[in-house]
């Protein structure tokens, strides 16, 4: 079983983020979800074994970083595979770029979503079929099987290889610039070798070498750049729910989360579409977006909004609102993420590598 490790260089990547004034937490989160992993458990397609393979030990098991993509992993499982189960003459014979995968189930992957976002679909997928929970779901490997040869280029939006998606990771870092400034200045600005060490920080997973680079095109959370509204004192406030990377001095305004156009967000539901809409940090009464009103608005059947809460009288000076069943949750980041979040803050400190907020939503079963 191989298990990616922790990138330990810090000082680079603190000397980076401190230039844009991007504070302590903002940096731990977007470590963690850089460091987050998802096991894997890939099996070679029988069918397609070649002779005199062992056939005990066709089974390797990974513990995947989320942020990298399938095709970056494949020269450790030849290695595996060459060194373990193959022969001689099989890895003459070979060919790396046409190896492809599909779920256990017939399910073809798509190559171009990163390792997490296919994890987090396939978990919420699970909760729509009979006999299974997202708790063991999402505590299990998620089984991939490898096939040797003629991949299906027709059902495939990608070639199954490296440079293919390099090439859609930097579409989508592109994509997700448009949507925030309104342009692609940020990332067409760089330096070429600025953008190849974008991807070089996903294929080698080195998050002082990525964010050496994502900390010039991504936008910093910083209190002057929210908006201002009453809330509880420090000492009640929530690290979900408020985070405390709004608690710290930040750069210039136009560099902020919640100045930005749009944040970069797509719902995934579990055997449906992809919605993809405007998402403005600040609502037109000046709060701050938050994950509840963004999901309340466009899956309304699945988060009902909250009523209102009745006017106060004598017998009840201070009314609550009512509760509303708990249709269904949010997984962002692999996370259950609390309804209250601030869309401007999922989006500068959980978004993915290529720039995306990936929130997939899961049916509650009680």
């Amino acid at each position: 079983m191989s298990n990616y490790g922790t990138t330990t260089r810090h000082h680079p990547a603190a000397a980076a983020v401190k230039d844009r004034g991007t504070d302590y937490h903002t940096t731990l989160f977007r470590r963690l979800s850089w460091e987050g992993t998802v096991p894997l458990e890939i099996r070679v397609d029988p069918n397609e074994l070649p002779a005199n393979s062992d056939r005990g030990l066709e089974c390797y098991f990974i513990q995947a970083p989320r942020v990298s993509y399938l095709p970056l992993l494949m020269p450790e499982i030849r290695r595996f595979l060459m060194d373990v189960v193959f022969d001689e003459a099989a890895a003459k014979v070979l060919k790396e770029e046409e190896w492809w995968f599909e779920c256990d189930d017939g399910t073809l992957l798509k190559w171009h979503w990163p390792i997490g976002l296919i994890y987090d679909n396939h978990s919420i997928l699970a909760t729509i079929r009979p006999g299974s929970s997202a708790a063991s779901t999402m505590a299990t490997p998620l089984r991939l099987i490898l096939h040797l040869a003629s991949p299906p280029t027709d059902k495939l939006l990608l070639s199954p290889s490296a440079e293919s998606c390099k090439q859609a990771f930097m579409g989508q870092l592109k994509e997700a610039d448009f949507i925030r400034w309104g342009n692609t200045k940020r990332i067409t600005g760089l330096r070429k070798v600025d953008q190849d060490g974008l991807w070089e920080g996903i294929k080698e997973h080195n998050f002082d070498d990525y964010w050496r680079v994502a900390a010039k095109v991504t936008p910093t959370t910083s209190p002057g750049n929210r908006p201002h509204s009453p809330g509880p004192p420090p000492s009640s406030v929530s690290m979900h729910g408020r985070p405390p990377s709004a608690d710290a001095a930040g750069p210039t305004e136009r560099d902020g989360a919640y100045n930005v156009r749009s944040v970069p967000v797509r719902i995934y539901l579990p055997d449906g579409p992809v919605i993809q809409d405007l998402v403005p940090p600040i609502l037109e009464d000046g709060t701050p977006h938050t994950l509840s009103h963004f999901l309340s608005t466009h899956v309304p059947l699945l988060f009902p909004p909250r009523p209102p809460a009745p006017p106060p009288s004598r017998s009840n000076p201070r009314p609550q609102a009512p509760s509303v069943a708990e249709l269904a949750y949010a997984l962002v980041q692999g996370v259950l993420t609390p309804p209250d979040s601030e869309m401007a803050w999922l989006g500068a400190c959980l978004a993915g590598a290529d720039g995306w907020l990936n929130v997939c939503v899961g049916i509650s079963r009680k």
